[in-house]
């Protein structure tokens, strides 16, 4: 029974997809599980797999096409048959559907060329999506002619070293949305910051005390960031305010705290969600926030990683950043921006003292929060800082 391939709906609201690429052709044998096509969604783009065997056939749609969600692109079919005439003819085959297994990379170079028959090694077929190699150009010099790891790079640095500046850059469908929904933030919601600097001279005890300790349990070394995501998620279970969204015409409070975090690509930035942060205990924490980071920057975010944010944090400390100031992310109410930690002569006591310091600055939607609210939420946050033996007080074993 022939199956019928249509654009899957694979976010909430989604309307269309993009189609990148076929990753088989016309009449080519086809396993449930391979890789069928490339498409490209608002957030992400998707490795979509097959959902049954046979063959490709009745292929409707080429590459660089727009196609709304459920319209038929081609069709799996059996040995000797072929598509049916029309979609209404098959509503009693199987239909690929919003479930059929995918496998993402968000907010990376998608392969802008065809694919078709090339042998290429796992890494090497990485490296092409991340570089955008045209496949065409490679000779491989693996077994067989198979492109492998140093073919790719070798294309790589000889294009490095040829290219000629271009008076225009192509920006990826995930880049073009992230400059418009910056724009649209900065434009259409009133910001207001409130920027303090804190003593983190006791977090970073705190974290140099824990290492061993959740390293041996739990296999993960806690971060700086670590840390703070856990202070900053208990902190917004006390302020329902600074965890809640816009809707257009009301303030929504959100019942779960799923803390984001801004992390760079090379398309720009994707914010990868920690949910239910506040009731994950560190070493939790900590692992899931390194298999994020891992996913994002080896370009296998799925939609699920990156929706539902309700707070986000945006730490540039590792660029060497003091301070600055972040775009909100709508419907969020507030983004926190987080600077390096430094050296700074403070006053102690009455005595001037070096002290580790950090600023951070948090930016608010003022139609859901006001100053005081706001203020009330940095402190609270600055004295967890100050003292975060309290909240961090016990290892899971």
């Amino acid at each position: 029974m022939a199956i019928n391939v249509v654009m899957p709906a694979l976010e909430m609201a989604q309307e269309t997809g993009k189609l990148l690429a076929w990753r088989k052709k016309e009449g080519e044998c086809v396993s449930k599980g391979e890789i069928l096509l490339e498409i490209e969604t608002d957030k992400a783009v998707m490795e979509i797999e097959a959902p049954g065997d046979g063959f490709l056939a009745g292929i409707k749609a080429e590459p660089g096409t727009e196609i709304p969600v459920g319209q038929t692109i081609a069709w799996i079919v059996g040995a000797g048959e072929t598509p049916p005439a029309n979609a209404a003819a098959a509503e009693s085959g199987r239909r690929m559907t919003s479930d059929v297994p995918v496998s993402g990379f968000t907010a990376t170079a998608a392969i802008r060329t065809a694919t078709e028959g090339a042998q290429l090694s796992p890494k090497a077929r990485r490296l092409v999506r991340e570089h955008g190699v045209d496949i065409a150009s490679l000779r491989g010099s693996g077994p067989g002619g198979a492109i492998v790891e140093k073919d790719v790079l070798a294309a790589v640095k000889s294009r490095s070293a040829t290219a000629l500046p271009r008076a225009q850059l192509t920006l990826s469908t995930v880049a073009k949305l992230m400059a418009e929904r910056t724009s649209q933030s900065w434009t259409t919601i009133p910001h207001f910051s409130l920027v303090r600097d804190v003593d983190v001279g006791a977090l970073v005890q705190v974290r140099q005390k824990l290492l061993s300790d959740l390293e041996k349990i739990r296999g993960v070394r806690p971060s700086h960031t670590d840390l703070l995501v856990f202070l900053v998620a208990r902190t917004l279970a006390t302020h329902p305010l600074l965890n809640a969204s816009w809707t257009g015409t009301n303030i929504r409070y959100n019942p779960d705290v799923n803390v984001a975090l801004a992390i760079a690509v090379e398309d720009g930035v994707v914010a990868a969600v920690i949910r239910n942060a506040d009731k994950l205990d560190l070493g939790d924490l900590a692992l899931q926030r390194r298999d994020l980071a891992e996913r994002a920057r080896s370009g296998k975010l799925l939609p699920a990683h990156v929706s539902n944010g309700t707070f986000t944090i945006s730490n540039l400390g590792m660029y060497n950043i003091d301070a600055f100031h972040a775009i909100i992310t709508p419907p969020q109410a507030a983004i926190l921006a987080v600077g390096r930690i430094a050296d700074r002569v403070v006053p102690v006591r009455g005595q001037p003292a070096i002290r580790p310091t950090m600023t951070i600055t948090l930016s608010c939607d003022h139609r859901v929060v006001d100053g005081a609210k706001a203020a009330l939420f940095l402190q609270d946050l600055a004295e967890h800082m100050h003292d975060p033996k309290a909240l961090v007080a016990r290892v899971d074993r």
